[in-house]
């Protein structure tokens, strides 16, 4: 029997994706508490870096910092509510918390693509018009595409949680580790249509920023082939890009198809780690992968530490 919930009581949703933590809380507490502290050094390690560095004071670096900011926002709408919950047993979570954590996950992962779609244009710009790069990309522009990114992810998720929120609920059972839109709906007692037709629109908006991205790569590596200088520059600044995309679209992609049409009786752990991927590897490998193959940043970040380290001796 389905209970209709009163819209002037809290309710608590019941995260049953824990349900496999109880034995060895401890344990994927530790290991999770160190996960999140070394993607938050990583990612501010970069940030610092190319905000302190006025040779980094470029479009590419600015959207690869923005990039990292994005990350540590991602990783804290997951981390410290999985932290609380394995420190303290709670499987619970408010009403208001869950809509909370839907509203910061779902503007991360837009934001994401958004920023990683800019990113693209910005290679695509300084390869095959170089010449008119700085006229182009300047420092004003770039300010302005990396404020866009983050108003439209966040207008995105406003309009989606608003046809939420107005949804009566028969069911307060989420088959997950963390909240999500889509998990919500799925307890409605009415028909969800319209917000069915906002995800398709989402899911449109979304593969349109995948198509951009594809066209101007394309368009890169056409030029590139043609020489061993741009086949070169090709690896060191566009290959990073193209990793992060890819590895960001496929986590995305695992989550989403899941959760719509993924079965429940699959086992607990794999659902949890294709519902986390895209939450715990893109902001521990972003900056990692840019840190390691963008030469300025490895320079810059080892003369940091040789510092430091000359320091305390």
């Amino acid at each position: 029997m389905t209970v209709e919930f009163n819209s002037t009581e809290e309710i608590l949703f019941v995260l049953h994706g824990l349900n496999m933590t109880q034995k060895n809380k401890h344990i994927y507490f530790s290991f999770s508490l160190i996960l999140y502290l070394f993607t938050i050094f990583v990612n501010l390690t970069l940030i610092f870096t190319i905000s302190l560095e006025k040779m980094l004071h470029n479009p590419m670096y600015l959207f690869i910092c923005n990039l990292c900011i994005n990350g540590i926002y991602g990783a804290s709408t997951f981390y410290p509510r999985l932290l609380y919950d394995l420190l303290f047993d709670s499987h619970l979570i408010t009403y208001s918390w869950c809509i909370t954590q839907a509203f910061g996950i779902y503007s991360y992962a837009f934001c994401e693509f958004t920023n990683l779609t800019v990113m693209a244009y910005d290679r695509y710009v300084a390869i095959c018009k170089p010449l008119h790069y700085h006229s182009i990309m300047t420092i004003q522009k770039v300010r302005t595409l990396i404020l866009l990114s983050w108003l439209f992810s966040w207008l995105e998720c406003s309009i989606g949680l608003v046809l939420t929120v107005r949804l009566p609920l028969c069911g307060t059972d989420i088959d997950k580790l963390y909240c999500l839109n889509w998990a919500v709906v799925k307890l409605s007692c009415i028909d969800t249509t319209p917000n069915n037709l906002y995800g398709f629109f989402l899911v449109f908006c979304q593969v349109s920023q995948i198509m951009l991205i594809l066209i101007s790569y394309v368009n890169i590596i056409k030029l590139c082939l043609r020489s061993h200088v741009g086949k070169k520059r090709f690896m060191q600044t566009c290959l990073p890009h193209l990793i992060t995309v890819i590895n960001f679209t496929i986590s995305i992609v695992f989550d989403s198809m899941y959760a719509r049409y993924g079965s429940n009786t699959s086992l607990l752990a794999l659902r949890n780690i294709m519902s986390v991927e895209y939450l715990v590897v893109p902001p521990l490998l972003n900056p990692i992968i840019y840190g390691m193959t963008l030469t300025q940043i490895r320079n810059r970040v080892g003369q940091i530490f040789s510092h430091k380290v000359a320091a305390l001796k």
